[in-house]
């Protein structure tokens, strides 16, 4: 037999081919039992079933400590048991939905948003990431650059809402994270995440394509005036999402 070969018909290379191919098939199929573990089972629209996809596909239960002590398992196959805001606008499977009540507030569309803790992110020192300036006394803006504080914050429709108060800053990553807009008539304070703004230093406002100015009034607001929580930042952000389709009936119809 010539060097390298196992018998007449097999050699080391094809060995090593082989093994290569049973890791890399075991590898993708470990990564998509992985990521399995969030998402699954998928439960149908028509019968409410819950299919669990089988023991083969989904991973054995994994407990993560987090690091304010709580612990999570996953998969849990917990199912989100809050009620949709929303009726069909069809019978069929599949249908459009329109949401129920306030669709700022319907936590459907643009603006679902998940469930995430009701506690305020860490740093690693154990102190809140996202706070206002106020707080992080430590952050600043910039000498050679110009302050938003005082600017007035416009909707959509031009309307003035109210003025910039204070800046949330996130510890971490050093940016600014929100805008605190102090309402008009002092009866409260809400937060503009920064993605949905656009600055006018000319002018010294900024403005807000997600929602009308009298929407400000219902954006979600924090238990405690200095931290938000991931829950809270959820609501938040998804209220002015739900604006880009809601904000106004014309943007919820079709383009056709």
């Amino acid at each position: 037999m010539i060097r390298g070969a196992v018998t007449s018909y097999i050699d080391v290379a094809q060995l090593v081919l082989y093994a290569f191919f049973i890791f890399f098939f075991s590898l993708v199929f470990y990564l998509r039992r992985e990521d399995r573990r969030e998402g699954y089972p998928l439960e149908a629209e028509e019968s409410g079933r819950v299919s669990e996809r089988g023991f083969l596909l989904i991973p054995e239960p994994k407990t993560f400590t987090r690091s304010n002590g709580e612990s999570y398992t996953a998969p849990n196959f917990k199912r989100d048991t809050r009620p949709i805001n929303a009726r069909k606008v069809e019978p069929w499977p599949g249908s459009p939905i329109e949401p129920i009540g306030n669709p700022l507030l319907a936590g459907v569309g643009p603006g679902s948003y998940a469930e995430r803790s009701d506690h305020a992110e860490q740093t690693y020192d154990g102190r809140d990431l996202i706070v206002p300036l106020r707080v992080a006394s430590n952050y600043a803006v910039a000498a050679e650059g110009v302050s938003p504080l005082g600017f007035t914050v416009v909707g959509a429709d031009g309307q003035a809402s109210g003025v910039v108060s204070d800046l949330w800053v996130d510890r971490g990553e050093c940016v600014l994270r929100y805008y605190e807009v102090a309402l008009a008539g002092g009866a409260k304070s809400v937060l503009l995440p920064v993605p949905f703004s656009i600055v006018d230093f000319a002018n010294r406002r900024i403005k807000v394509q997600a929602i009308l100015g009298d929407q400000f009034a219902d954006v979600p607001t924090t238990r405690q005036p200095d931290r938000i929580t991931l829950l809270e930042e959820e609501k938040v952000a998804a209220y002015y999402a739900a604006g880009t389709l809601y904000a106004t009936a014309q943007r919820a119809d079709p383009l056709l």
